[in-house]
């Protein structure tokens, strides 16, 4: 196995995550900044994504934070699936938005992760704030 530092870690994993995740290339998410339990992503909010009053569906902005919030805790190497999450939207999200989600590492025990998303717009107001509960497994990411 490669030794790598714990930066290039992150960057691999969530690399090879983002090569498998159909869903978060069609949401359009580029990486703005990965590092061991952060990650900072983008996107750009289409038309197709908004709901019947032209505001962001809320499942839109929920699958965003929670990408975000994916990338990051796994950034360490080790396998780790979500097992709750919740999100409050503070302000309405319109087409050609551009959004960035914030994920950090608040605290974590052996196994269970907890992550603050905050998720602004081009303007940085928050329109997000999603909070999630990961467990993180004996698996490794096979980035080797």
């Amino acid at each position: 196995m490669t030794e790598r530092t714990p930066a290039e870690l992150a960057r691999r994993v969530t690399d090879l995550m983002m090569e498998h995740d159909a869903f978060s290339k069609w949401l359009g998410i580029e990486f703005v900044d990965i590092a061991p339990a952060k990650a900072i992503i983008r996107m750009t909010v289409r038309p197709e994504m908004c709901n019947g009053f032209g505001v962001c569906h809320g499942g839109v902005t929920f699958a965003f934070a929670d990408s975000a919030f994916a990338f990051a805790c796994n950034t360490q190497g080790n396998l780790a699936v979500s097992i709750e999450n919740s999100i409050t939207y503070p302000a309405a999200i319109r087409p050609g938005d551009v959004l960035t989600a914030t994920a950090t590492e608040a605290t974590k025990s052996n196994r269970i992760l907890y992550y603050h998303v905050d998720v602004t717009k081009q303007d940085g107001s928050v329109v997000g704030l999603f909070r999630g509960t990961g467990y993180r497994t004996e698996k490794r990411h096979p980035v080797d």
